[in-house]
């Protein structure tokens, strides 16, 4: 099972293949936003990678931070725990003045994933 390790919040075994933002959610207890549903369209899902950023993006997540001309970040609904990484949680509910986190993503990445580096 890979480690995640969440800055200021511990380290947790996550289900190979689980996508990161449910991950946050469940297994970290983080309060982490997805305000679209989990489908790469708001950018609201934002973490930081502190180590073991994974090399390879999907289509949707370059398209969307590219778009919205966001750098240094990358979308935790687009990615998978396939091994260890670690991350800062910076898109978080606790201060963003939004009602809730947002629908729960599904456990597949949507839209479905089409992998570049």
């Amino acid at each position: 099972m890979p480690k995640l390790t969440v800055e200021g919040v511990g380290e947790f075994e996550v289900p190979a293949g689980k996508r990161l933002v449910n991950a946050l959610s469940d297994e970290a207890g983080v309060d982490q936003l997805h305000a679209c549903g989990g489908a790469a369209r708001c950018t609201t899902c934002r973490v930081e990678f502190v180590a073991g950023e994974p090399a390879k993006a999907t289509e949707a997540e370059k398209a969307v931070l590219a778009a919205k001309g966001v750098t240094g970040v990358r979308l935790s609904c687009q990615i998978e725990c396939d091994a260890d990484m670690t991350v800062r949680a910076v898109s978080r509910l606790a201060g963003s003045g939004r009602a809730d986190a947002g629908k729960r993503p599904t456990d597949a990445i949507a839209p479905p994933a089409v992998w570049v580096s």
